[in-house]
């Protein structure tokens, strides 16, 4: 008699994992839609974002010098890693599919968001959700890689 309650709160835990896949995939879905219908691939805008905030931060901090020495002068792959980078988060979470590997790509971009003094309060929840997806097999449960590591059970990507 007591399985049946363990068995119902690891589906609720999957399907909730599941939903929050959801979640975090259209929010990169949405940063990517942004940043291509505003041409930030092809525009300076990126580097104007990153001057005001520039401006806004003791000279002496880590992210002064992020902005100062790596990202304003590499602007334009910087915008283009970000947003391709978050078209691909997007698709992998959306369709479950090689989760882990895209989990591992939106720890690294939020890491430098974080690293170019753009951290805010939402930060944490995402940064955790990633390490929660590197962790779980959300795409088996509910997505492309269980069909996928069906048919390539060797590959690191579908697991």
């Amino acid at each position: 008699m007591e399985a049946a309650p363990q068995r119902d709160w690891g589906r609720i835990g999957r399907n909730a994992v599941v939903a929050l896949r959801y979640g975090f995939g259209a929010f990169f879905l949405y940063g990517a839609y942004h940043k291509t219908v505003r041409g930030w691939m092809t525009s300076p805008i990126m580097r104007e974002h990153f001057a005001q905030r520039l401006s806004e931060l003791d000279p002496e901090s880590f992210s002064a010098c992020y902005l100062r020495h790596f990202a304003i002068p590499w602007y334009r792959p910087v915008s283009i890693v970000l947003t391709i980078g978050q078209m691909i988060v997007a698709t992998g979470m959306l369709l479950g599919l090689a989760v882990r590997p895209t989990a591992g790509l939106s720890l690294f971009l939020l890491l430098n968001i974080s690293a170019g003094a753009f951290f805010n309060p939402s930060m944490p929840p995402f940064l955790v959700a990633a390490v929660l997806f590197m962790t779980t097999p959300s795409g088996q449960w509910f997505g492309l890689d269980k069909i996928l590591h069906a048919k390539y059970p060797d590959s690191p990507l579908f697991k």
